[in-house]
């Protein structure tokens, strides 16, 4: 569905994005790995090119919280004559206070995780969004948000866990949705696209108590497996989606209902 295509996917070291690269290059397209954590990068930039001998993989060490870091990015692109068609930002950058119960949270930590996950985010979109017009490319930019941003936590699904969900999260991902909305009103007429996809919860070794309380609210299957997000990126990363524009996509298992 995205054969030819060149994508840049930002965090994807994470526990979508892995699973994001993969999907990408099942379909043929070309891929740039970003994430802070170089380490990381480095074993999934091997692991990948054993397993997709043929492919186009590249990556590179991104502060999305830097402009000069996002600048070096885009002209690591123009130095080489390569056209970027698309970019993923599903980075989750967090200082380590973060996820603490709303009482506990101190100020100074809920301004700096605000800043450097919902401006993360609105800086990639901001400087990717100046590349695409000033290279007169139809661009896609796709953001991940969350079902916390579309409805305010299920506190009682914590319940007989240590587990809560942060202020700071719900803050993050609602504003992240608007801002995408915003953006892509703002660039309306310029053939730049943005979106958001909002997952429901992922697996990661939660606990049995946790899994069964969130399943009560779903149809089926309950919290989700990375792969289950995939085909959403696919599709809107393909022309198949070209006429989306400043939507937030939802797959939840029907959590928000």
């Amino acid at each position: 569905m995205i054969k030819g295509k060149s994508v840049i996917l930002i965090g994807a070291c994470g526990l979508l994005g892995k699973h994001f690269s993969n999907a990408i290059l099942e379909n043929n397209a070309s891929i740039l790995l970003a994430d802070i954590n170089e380490d990381h990068l480095k074993s999934l930039y091997s692991e990948l090119i054993i397993k997709f001998p043929n492919s186009n993989i590249d990556f590179y060490v991104i502060d999305i919280t830097s402009k000069n870091s996002i600048i070096g990015l885009i002209n690591k692109y123009k130095d080489n004559n390569k056209t970027i068609d698309a970019i993923v930002n599903s980075a989750y950058p967090k200082n380590k206070n973060f996820g603490r119960h709303f009482f506990d949270v101190e100020f100074e930590d809920f301004s700096e995780n605000i800043s450097h996950h919902l401006g993360g985010y609105f800086l990639t979109s901001q400087l990717f969004a100046k590349y695409f017009i000033d290279n007169k490319i139809e661009g896609n930019i796709i953001n991940i948000s969350s079902i916390y941003g579309v409805i305010p936590p299920r506190f009682e699904i914590y319940n007989g866990t240590k587990m809560s969900s942060s202020v700071e999260y719900a803050a993050i991902k609602s504003g992240l949705i608007h801002l995408s909305k915003y953006i892509a009103k703002y660039l309306k007429s310029s053939g730049v696209r943005i979106n958001c996809i909002s997952p429901g919860g992922i697996l990661d070794n939660q606990p049995d108590i946790f899994l069964q309380n969130y399943k009560d609210f779903c149809l089926t299957k309950g919290m989700l497996n990375p792969i289950d997000i995939t085909g959403t990126l696919i599709f809107l990363l393909s022309d198949n989606s070209k006429f989306i524009n400043g939507q937030n996509i939802i797959v939840d298992d029907g959590f928000v209902l």
